[in-house]
């Protein structure tokens, strides 16, 4: 049969770029997780729905860097060393006190600076003699000591909105005088399988089915990615019951996921579906592993498609996912960190194809390499659990040779 257009939908139309299909993600799927407000401790990992600022400066107050003695730097001889009495004593939490001309004060560390102090030295440094202490020459004007605002001048941004909030984010949050934050709501995802050979895990298998990996990997992965996730459990491959539970999961979620059933068979039914419901936005990407990637929306809510193969789950789950993710929930996107390696095997590529091989890591002559993995198809699930991360070969890349700088993502970063 001829073919009539050149549509990325179409079987054997020409693949999306990820660059491509990520710019319609963004087009068309607008932030949709409304905010709340909630205390520090359960703010980790969320969403920052606003810009914070600092509620004072950060330090409060100039105080002590250090356990020491608090001196007037014009006290201070620049030829030979000088001999201050101590006249008071200054432990962190207590008021300044004032200290007058030719004199030092003992001052620990985080206590403010006496009022006319500007100097501290070092407790190692000096040497104490009946109520008087020694102090060395050459110490430069200001040391030990932190001005208010060193860290953080009051009004200043201190978290972005759009981050997604970490341990240090909460803590300086905490130190500028914030007790809650304003935070998106967690992202409601309905998470399918799709296909009439699987079987929960743990069930007994008839003839033909396999256990059922996909939802489990999906499910973990949401969750690290902070979203709640509604298991709706396995779907058989019947277009009208497909049809019924996407719009079923349309009406209270904020995206559907399912794996499965969006290639080009006879029994693959979710394109299908979507396209009844809604409408396809985009639908195979040039990425391997994991081109049959449909994405388009379900009685207005947005849809994922992802194959049934494992490991191109994980992988589009990364690259496609992510992405969605964190524009629905108003997250800034951060790519992965990805760091170079030197390749330690040869390989063939596809041009016009993002390709993400797995790989370990060992020794080799030059530091460490990247070995591709024994075994690299998309359904090996042991590729993924014995190998150290991926190796990103871009699209215009077509011949890898041993000794090539490669982009590799661990998989101890990715999540």
């Amino acid at each position: 049969m001829a073919q009539l257009t050149d549509d990325c939908f179409a079987f054997g139309g020409k693949l999306l770029p990820i660059e491509e299909a990520l710019a319609r993600i963004g087009e068309r799927f607008p932030v949709i997780a409304g905010s709340e407000t909630v205390p520090l401790h359960e703010a980790d990992g969320r969403v920052a729905a606003q810009d914070v600022y600092a509620g004072h400066d950060l330090p409060p107050f100039w105080n002590s860097a250090v356990d020491g003695y608090a001196v007037r730097h014009a006290d201070l001889s620049d030829a030979a060393e000088t001999v201050l009495p101590v006249t008071g004593r200054l432990p962190a939490g207590a008021a300044a006190q004032a200290l007058g001309p030719g004199a030092a004060i003992r001052i620990f560390t985080g206590a403010p600076m006496p009022t006319g102090a500007d100097t501290v030295f070092m407790q190692e440094d000096v040497r104490l003699e009946a109520g008087r202490v020694a102090l060395p020459r050459g110490l430069k004007l200001g040391a030990n000591a932190r001005p208010a605002g060193e860290d953080l001048a009051r009004g200043a941004l201190a978290i972005p909105g759009g981050r997604r909030l970490r341990p240090q984010d909460l803590a300086l949050a905490a130190a500028t005088g914030h007790a809650r934050l304003l935070v998106r709501r967690r992202l409601r995802v309905a998470l399918f399988s799709t296909g009439n050979e699987l079987a929960e895990p743990g069930a007994p298998l008839p003839a033909g089915a396999i256990h059922d990996s996909n939802r489990v990997l999906l499910a973990s992965l949401l969750r690290r990615l902070g979203c709640t996730v509604h298991d709706l459990g396995i779907l058989r491959d019947d277009p009208a019951t497909l049809g019924h539970h996407l719009a079923e999961a349309a009406r209270d979620h904020d995206l559907i996921l399912t794996s499965g059933g969006v290639s080009t068979g006879e029994e693959d039914h979710v394109k299908a579906a979507v396209e009844r419901l809604g409408r396809l936005v985009l639908w195979r990407l040039a990425i391997k592993p994991g081109r049959p990637v449909a994405a388009g929306l379900v009685a207005g809510t947005p849809f994922i498609g992802l194959p049934g193969n494992p490991v191109a789950v994980y992988v589009t789950l990364l690259f496609v996912v992510r992405p969605l993710l964190a524009r629905l929930g108003g997250a800034l996107y951060e790519p992965p960190l990805t760091f170079p390696v030197r390749a330690g095997f040869p390989y063939r590529k596809k041009q016009g194809r993002r390709e993400f091989v797995r790989v370990t890591l060992e020794a080799g002559a030059e530091g460490r390499e990247a070995r591709k993995f024994s075994r690299d198809g998309a359904g090996v699930l042991t590729s993924l659990t014995g190998s150290d991360g991926l190796v990103e070969l871009p699209d215009d890349m077509t011949n890898v040779a041993p000794g090539d700088i490669l982009a590799f993502h661990p998989h101890a970063l990715l999540w």
